[in-house]
């Protein structure tokens, strides 16, 4: 998470005790405590409000848009639950239906008008400048890649071993078929189709016969006698 993220957390728990600090006892000192601790809140939310209120179309009416986005902003910092969900997560889905609800009220579902006004104006520089890139990286991203690669390297290293063994298979029934070619091919294609179906099941989720557990143990006997000694091109 971003400094500019964290920092918007860190005002939010500082207005939440603030505030409970108000209800315990009340007092002009209090609530001038609480007033300012939301007043920096609501400053560090600026450039968000704004972005969004770009995203909508709705810049033409900004002084609406901020008075929206600021009861938005007082109900999710007074609802806010940090167990949860990350302050920055839940203001969003806050702003983000205040200024869907002007724009239906100021014009009506203008989906598509909305989108032309999305469309119209944005730069990434300008994005940055004002900290929006801080909530439109996906955190996840970089997790869900790596993941996908490793799954299909594994998934080419899995093919690769397969269709070896069935190679070695293969020559081994020709040398005992007397030339039925056709009938071993056959044959290894069934048996490279039930390895290869082993080694990508998770769990033991099927039965195998006593026949198919027996080719399924002897290619992963060959495979591993064969795999260990060289590396995968």
């Amino acid at each position: 998470m971003s400094a500019k993220s964290d920092a918007l957390e860190a005002a939010v728990t500082d207005y939440i005790q603030a505030r409970t600090a108000l209800d315990a006892a009340p007092g002009a000192r209090a609530k001038a405590l609480a007033d300012r601790a939301f007043a920096r809140l609501a400053a560090l939310a600026a450039p968000r409000i704004r972005y969004f209120t770009r995203s909508y179309g709705l810049a033409d009416v900004a002084d609406d848009a901020d008075q929206v986005c600021a009861i938005a902003l007082h109900r999710a910092a007074e609802r806010y639950d940090p167990a949860r969900a990350r302050f920055t997560t839940y203001v969003n889905w806050q702003l983000r239906a205040e200024l869907q609800a002007l724009r239906l009220r100021l014009r009506g579902d203008q989906r598509s008008a909305g989108r032309r006004h999305v469309t119209a104006t944005l730069s990434l520089d300008a994005l940055q400048a004002e900290g929006a890139d801080d909530w439109l990286i996906d955190p996840a991203a970089e997790a869900a890649t790596e993941q996908r690669a490793a799954d299909g390297l594994a998934t080419l290293a899995a093919d690769r071993l397969v269709a070896d063994w069935a190679t070695r298979r293969r020559a081994g029934l020709l040398r005992t078929s007397r030339g039925e070619r056709n009938r071993v091919e056959a044959r290894v294609a069934a048996e490279q189709a039930l390895v290869r179906h082993q080694l990508a099941v998770s769990e033991a989720s099927e039965r195998l016969c006593e026949s198919d557990r027996h080719v399924v143990r002897r290619a992963l006997a060959d495979i591993m006698r064969h795999a260990v000694p060289r590396k995968l091109n």
